[in-house]
């Protein structure tokens, strides 16, 4: 694992030598935050919460994530440079790890970017800063788990566009999962039990997203995210030694 280190500087600098890492800082951060103030109420609640920044974070994930993934292993596909990549002393697994953490180090600080909203609530009013960061953390950690799904696509094929397109079609599931719309049509349409419409609901990021923008970090949400991290990180391994 000592070659993790030197992937993951490569590639998280690599994200600052193009001018699409910029325009992805500034897209993520301008679109969340006039969600929050324009559809989610910010100010007209009168609460001093963040709570309706959070909202949006699933949905917005389900586009911005993937434009960010991409490119992960398929432009190193396109041009021929994982072959080079991999002349070098490290494993398959080192090299999927460090571009992985480089990728959610670089969506994590997309994220923290929006620093100046829970300031401009402390300056409006005392705010519950445990509430704050359990958002803040549901947030990279659902971040994350969006991640490895596009890594794995991305590992799956030279053509970025495919790449979007199938990271996109697998998170929206992943999300729609947890809606009461698909719950509803379980058990309305199709009649299954509400026991496993529940369980059904358990695979969607929503499902575990929920409780963090409400202050509480459950170990079971944490083991999620990090189990579905972890699950399509070795799908990704066995592709690309595939």
């Amino acid at each position: 694992m000592r070659q993790i280190s030197p992937i993951f500087k490569r590639e998280f600098v690599g994200y600052f030598r193009s001018p699409v890492a910029y325009v992805f800082l500034i897209v993520f951060l301008l679109s969340s935050v006039l969600l929050a103030f324009f559809a989610g109420g910010f100010f007209r609640g009168r609460v001093a919460t963040l709570e309706s920044y959070f909202y949006f974070h699933p949905w917005l994930f389900l586009f911005l994530v993937p434009a960010a993934g991409m490119r992960l292993w398929s432009e190193e596909k396109r041009s021929g440079t994982v072959e080079l990549l991999f002349t070098l002393p490290i494993t398959t697994l080192e090299a999927v790890i460090g571009k992985f953490l480089a990728a959610w180090a670089f969506l994590a600080l997309a994220i923290l970017m929006s620093f100046p909203m829970p300031i401009t609530l402390a300056y409006l009013g005392a705010p519950d800063w445990g509430v704050i960061i359990s958002g803040y953390a549901g947030s990279i950690l659902m971040g994350g788990a969006y991640l490895g799904v596009c890594s794995l696509m991305s590992a799956l094929t030279k053509n970025q566009v495919i790449s979007f397109v199938l990271s996109v079609f697998i998170c929206v599931i992943l999300v729609l999962l947890g809606t009461s719309m698909f719950s509803g049509f379980m058990t309305g349409f199709l009649g299954m039990p509400v026991a496993f419409a529940d369980a059904i609901a358990n695979f969607s990021y929503l499902t575990h997203f929920d409780a963090f923008t409400k202050g509480v970090i459950d170990p079971k949400d944490v083991l999620f995210f990090f189990s579905l991290m972890g699950f399509t990180l070795f799908l990704n391994v066995v592709a690309l030694e595939r």
